[in-house]
């Protein structure tokens, strides 16, 4: 059985400003995005400056913010909201759901898409292959909070979580979430990114694969409190992943037609 380090959620402070793990790690995620999404761009022959690039980066850092928060509100704490309207606001209480920032960023894509003349599905592709990026660092930031810990296991690797987690040890699912929805995921998109070029193509397997991975950590990962597991014992994560996959099947089916 292992412990959790219970590392300290603040890197440092200066005076009353606090820099957290967390935001650490989405300021390494689109530092390290933004060279591998110059790259993609090459790849696919997509006319867009710097400048360009550098303005949908800042569009979907809105639509992850934006997406993630309304997701979270929606998906898991709708009830809570409506009667504390104003807690929508206390953003740094945490609060995030990555299908509502999924959702935010195709949102953000498909206006920028449409400002540029540029179709949708070419920028879906463009991003897909860097979004693992951030979904690794972002699950690291969990571990390393103790936040989003598994169901409780008896395997050797199972970990106690002294702030929450209970007396018994539980999987650390936060780091499953990184190795398969960060580096298997990441590594097979950036591999198809040099071989697949039909528009959507791309974006349809990130779908699959990242539907696929959350659904079947899920099962390891311990459901959200006020949520519980829903039908057929199924968490809200898992649900929000099927139509995931199926849009993801629907759209890598069509982008295959087109050939």
């Amino acid at each position: 059985m292992l412990v959790h380090p219970e590392f300290d959620p603040v890197v440092f402070s200066i005076g009353p400003l606090a820099i957290r793990w967390y935001g650490v790690m989405y300021s390494l995620a689109f530092l390290l995005g933004w060279p591998l999404l110059k790259i993609q761009a090459r790849r696919m022959a997509l006319q867009l400056t710097q400048d360009e690039l550098g303005d949908l980066t800042m569009w979907i850092l809105g639509g992850v913010l934006l997406g993630g928060r309304l997701g979270y509100i929606l998906f898991y704490q709708f009830s809570y909201y409506w009667d504390h309207p104003l807690a929508v606001f206390k953003i740094w209480e945490g609060g995030m759901a990555f299908h509502g920032g999924l959702l935010g960023v195709a949102v953000a894509i498909c206006y920028f898409a449409h400002k540029k003349k540029i179709p949708c599905l070419s920028l879906g592709d463009l991003v897909s292959p860097v979004v693992p990026v951030g979904l690794l660092l972002g699950r690291i930031g969990n571990f390393i909070n103790g936040e989003l810990w598994g169901r409780t296991t008896d395997v050797a690797w199972g970990m106690l979580f002294p702030h929450g987690g209970g007396p018994l040890p539980r999987h650390p699912s936060q780091l499953y979430e990184a190795a398969l929805e960060g580096v298997v995921l990441f590594a097979l998109l950036w591999w198809l990114g040099k071989k697949m070029h039909q528009p959507g193509a791309l974006f349809g397997i990130f779908l699959i694969g990242y539907g696929a991975a959350r659904f079947f950590v899920e099962f390891y990962r311990e459901p959200d409190p006020q949520l519980g597991l829903l039908s057929l014992g199924l968490s809200m994560g898992q649900w929000l992943c099927v139509p995931m996959i199926v849009a993801g099947v629907t759209l890598f089916s069509l982008s295959r037609r087109r050939m």
